[in-house]
């Protein structure tokens, strides 16, 4: 009985696995079509000769500005979410204080603000400070709306810490700053790859704000780019999918390396010690 169990079990989980690839497998198909195999022929069909001139009209387009964007913004933008975020949850949960309480709740609260409602608000500081149109300001707001669920994520870990490695440390002679850089860091490696991953997806996936804050395309990522070619492309459907082919794979490959790192530390943040 448990081998029958197993059995169904992994033919589940292979059904399940393929209707999650095949929208990737039909993208990079369509991705490599002409307009007529597109439309007068089977949808679902391989490509009889693949149009690999696709990706390279793509690039010669200008996309490549907008990948590069894409790139630094959402690096930058995620580096700096987790090490404040790390910060803040290391005073929350390791130090003691009178309004650490207080500030966690504020942060918190970070997590009911709906996106839109927070849009023109953004805009008029923003403008105020002259940083529209500026890659700043994307930074900025990613780090803001990503630092309460990295937050959230970090705590569960925390509180499993033992003290007593804190409390050598300081017996050592170890200041606050290098406990957290040179121990604590290091220790949460595993829950650290659990919120590199979601804030990644967010920052590279997010459209709204760099529509609202970008003008120039000089400045514009990848999302928000694809217009351009949706505009210059509109009867080449191969090409406006090449476009998508390419936006969508540093996140299937990020996903592809992180994939046990994110459940080892779902893990360990869910485990109380």
């Amino acid at each position: 009985m448990h081998r029958v169990g197993y059995i169904l079990l992994y033919i589940c989980l292979g059904v399940v696995g393929v209707f999650q690839i095949f929208p990737i497998i039909w993208l990079v198909s369509f991705s490599l079509k002409t307009n007529q195999e597109i439309f007068a022929g089977n949808p679902f069909a391989l490509p009889t000769d693949p149009k690999w001139e696709n990706y390279l009209k793509v690039f010669e387009g200008g996309i490549g500005t907008y990948f590069w964007n894409s790139i630094w913004i959402t690096v930058v933008a995620t580096i700096l979410t987790i090490l404040i975020a790390s910060m803040a949850t290391f005073a929350i949960t390791r130090m003691k204080w009178k309004l650490s309480s207080f500030v966690l709740g504020i942060i918190m609260i970070g997590l009911m603000i709906p996106i839109h409602s927070a849009l023109i608000p953004l805009y008029n500081m923003f403008l105020n400070v002259n940083l529209i149109d500026n890659p700043v300001s994307i930074v900025v707001t990613y780090m803001t709306y990503n630092l309460p669920i990295t937050v959230m994520i970090l705590l569960g870990f925390y509180t499993t810490l033992p003290r007593e490695i804190e409390e050598a440390a300081i017996i050592d002679g170890s200041s606050i700053h290098r406990l957290f850089f040179k121990i604590i860091l290091p220790l949460s490696a595993p829950i650290m790859s659990t919120t590199v991953i979601i804030n990644m997806i967010y920052n590279w996936n997010e459209f709204v704000f760099v529509n609202t804050f970008i003008s120039s395309d000089k400045f514009k990522t990848l999302t928000v780019g694809i217009q351009n070619f949706i505009g210059q492309y509109m009867t080449d459907w191969g090409a406006i999918g090449a476009t998508l082919v390419i936006s969508v794979l540093p996140i299937i490959i990020a996903f592809i390396f992180f994939s046990d790192k994110i459940m080892e530390g779902l893990s360990a943040s869910a485990v109380k010690g």
